[in-house]
This record gives structure tokens, C-alpha cells and sequence, in this order.
């Protein structure tokens, strides 16, 4: 068995289309933005809070190690996981890794209908907003591609219809 490791920023869906593949595989969803709260205690915004950003990479990497080991998962992966060769090497080593993928003015708008965003998350940089996810994604998009095995449009298509594209992409190549 392998894990499925669900990569791609903030707001694609990776959580919502983990729900809908772990029911349908009979597998666990592994968020690692809760374990990784749930470890330290705090929030991502108290873990940042107490320490930077440094801090909160540096216990995403022990969490992303330690359920990349483990297999018939499925793992909802970090926006920003993608960020260190160590997790990139990890989650590959340990799965498939399925691209999420969303425009910005997509990724911006869900943000603004989440509360749960805004209360947990803090902006990354200092530009915040729109401006932000533009120069993110700008950034991130060839470490999200280089490590993907799979990408989807999560803005183009709803979760269900993702983690059924997902689920045909596995069986077509034997891998559940």
C-alpha cells in the first residue's frame, strides 16, 4: 500500500477532496496542518506567533516525515509542505502526490468565505490579500509541479468530481 499526499496552497481543496477519497478508499485522512496544532498545542497562528515562521516549517517537516512513513493514507499536505527538498523527498517516497490546483482570484475568494482562514492562518508575507496568493503561487507553482504526479483543477471542478478524477487516475494505473 502507499499514501495519496494531496499538495497545492491554501484553499484548493486538499482537506475537502481528502474527506471525499479517504471515505471512498476506507483509508484515514491525515491533515498535517491539525497534527501539526494538535502536537504543539497551539494554532498555526500561535505557533508562528511564539517562534516565525521557521518554527512552524520546522515541526510541518517532523509531521510530514513521520505519516509519509506510514501508508493507505491519505494526506492533506501544507500549502506551503512543498517548500523543503525534505518534504518533497517524503511525500514522493511515500505515495502518489496529487496537485490541487486553483487561480488566485479563485484561492482569494474562498479565503474571504472562510473564517476558519482568517482565525488560524496568518498572512505569509507582508503584501497579504490577492497580491499575496499572486506572488506565491508564482513562486511555489514549479516545486508543486515538479513533485506532483497528478494535477487537477480544483476551481474548474467540484470535490467530488476531483476525487473522482483522482480515484480514476489511481485505478487506470493500478495503484488501488
Amino acid at each position: 500500500m502507499m499514501n495519496i499526499v494531496l499538495t497545492g496552497y491554501r484553499c484548493t481543496g486538499k482537506t475537502t477532496v481528502g474527506r471525499i477519497l479517504s471515505e471512498k478508499l476506507g483509508w484515514p485522512l491525515v491533515d498535517t496542518d491539525a497534527l501539526v496544532q494538535e502536537r504543539a498545542g497551539k494554532s498555526i497562528d500561535g505557533i508562528v506567533a511564539a517562534g516565525g515562521w521557521e518554527a512552524f516549517r520546522d515541526a510541518e517537516s517532523a509531521v510530514v516525515r513521520d505519516v509519509s512513513a506510514g501508508s493507505g493514507q491519505v494526506i492533506s499536505a501544507g500549502g506551503g509542505a512543498i517548500l523543503r527538498e525534505e518534504n518533497r523527498r517524503a511525500m514522493k517516497s511515500g505515495g502518489k502526490v496529487i496537485l490541487l490546483r486553483a487561480d488566485a482570484e479563485t484561492i482569494w475568494a474562498r479565503m474571504q468565505g472562510d473564517a476558519h482562514t482568517g482565525a488560524q492562518r496568518p498572512d505569509l508575507t507582508d503584501k497579504g490579500g490577492l497580491a499575496e496568493i499572486q506572488g506565491l503561487l508564482a513562486e511555489r507553482r514549479p516545486l508543486y509541479e515538479k513533485a506532483a504526479d497528478l494535477a487537477i483543477s480544483s476551481d474548474r471542478y467540484g470535490p467530488d468530481e476531483v476525487a473522482c478524477r483522482i480515484l480514476t487516475w489511481l485505478k487506470v494505473h493500478d495503484l488501488v
